[in-house]
């Protein structure tokens, strides 16, 4: 962990932070450009929270990229955005390696572009044995539809007679899920000040804790990330359960 960081306690750091990275749009209104040129600015933004939360040890980092809801936004606008995907992914991919995040993508990628997919296959692929830290991009991604696509999953294992109803569980439901395998959210944090989940994460998040920060997408930078983890460390976790079960609880069970 970095000097500048020093009163964060590295045993209660989030495992897993998610982020829904809002706000590029406003803040080129703000400053009389285009919204091309916000997200441009929030493509700067992801890679100074990547390495952040890279040096600062977590595990796993999902950023809310690109909904199902996006595509409803004007062609001109998707095709800027798919093109910055693929510069990202292209311009990064040495920085991936080189302190071993591993790159993976969750959401309806059979969406995307072929040319994005292509490129987007490929760097999962090149850093796909990388330990340092997991980093999910969420891409065409909705929660309901990935809910409703895990159900139509467990139905059809059920019609097919492999699977028995009562065997169904909260932890047989989510390994149906994109983001099988890996711990739920702890911290959820929202930028840009508006306070909804927008159909994100939306069974992950049950229990999460949630942070939502005024500051644009753009402006987010590392001292504010730090500042939302001190925050975090000073929150008490409890699942439904009293202070001391949680504290006799087996780390990991829980968090």
């Amino acid at each position: 962990m970095n000097s500048d960081v020093p009163s964060l306690q590295p045993d209660s750091l989030p495992r897993h932070i998610a982020i829904i990275m809002d706000g590029n749009g406003r803040w080129a209104k703000k400053r009389s450009l285009n919204r091309i040129r916000g997200h441009r600015e929030g493509a700067e933004s992801v890679r100074v929270i990547v390495r952040a939360c890279r040096e600062i040890g977590i595990e796993f980092l999902t950023l809310y990229a690109f909904s199902t809801e996006n595509w409803q936004r004007p062609p001109l606008e998707i095709s800027a955005l798919m093109s910055l995907l693929k510069g990202f992914l292209r311009s990064e991919l040495a920085e991936m390696m080189e302190n071993g995040i591993r790159l993976n993508a969750i959401g309806q990628i059979e969406r995307l572009p072929d040319d994005v997919v292509r490129v987007l296959r490929n760097t999962m692929d090149m850093t796909r044995k990388n330990k340092g830290m997991i980093l999910n991009l969420a891409l065409s991604y909705g929660g309901q539809d990935e809910i409703v696509a895990a159900a139509r999953k467990i139905a059809a294992e059920v019609q097919a007679g492999r699977l028995q109803p009562e065997k169904i569980t909260k932890t047989l439901f989510s390994n149906y899920l994109y983001t099988q395998g890996m711990p739920n959210p702890d911290l959820l944090i929202r930028t840009s000040g508006e306070m909804r989940v927008s159909n994100f994460l939306l069974w992950q998040i049950a229990y999460t804790e949630i942070y939502v920060t005024k500051t644009l997408w753009p402006a987010f930078r590392r001292e504010e990330l730090i500042r939302i983890l001190h925050d975090y460390q000073k929150r008490e976790r409890r699942f439904g359960m009293t202070e001391n079960q949680i504290k006799k609880a087996p780390r990991g069970q829980y968090f």
